[in-house]
């Protein structure tokens, strides 16, 4: 599994990439259990008021979420992709410069199984 995370503005987003052979989360609205590449990760955007109020480039955002829609992907690189877009995208969203995303790509060896085990004890 990849943890995708990108930074700006002083706060930072994390997604999941579930991998070839990896166990991604089941839940209503996952992908095909079939496809190689599962991408998931929250949805955010800016409201007037309400939500979650988050300090972003010394203003302050108030931030609503949505619902995690997973996606799945037949191959690594379209997931790679689609996984950056989607975390420029959230930035923006919030009023953070695409461009001012810094992206990081790190390895996960704990699997899903493996956090299902760690959680349940």
């Amino acid at each position: 599994m990849l943890l995708i995370r990108g930074r700006a503005g002083g706060t930072e987003l994390t997604g999941t990439l579930y991998e070839r052979g990896e166990q991604s989360p089941s839940f209503r609205g996952a992908p095909d259990e079939g496809a190689p590449y599962v991408w998931i990760c929250d949805e955010f955007y800016e409201v007037d008021s309400g939500g979650t109020a988050q300090l972003i480039d010394g203003r302050e955002v108030h931030i609503a979420f949505e619902s995690p829609m997973p996606r799945g992907f037949d191959t690594r690189e379209q997931a790679l992709e689609a996984a950056t877009e989607h975390i420029q995208t959230q930035f923006a969203r919030i009023g953070v410069d695409r461009e001012a995303v810094d992206l990081e790509i790190e390895k996960d060896e704990l699997d899903a199984a493996d956090v299902l085990e760690r959680d349940a004890t």
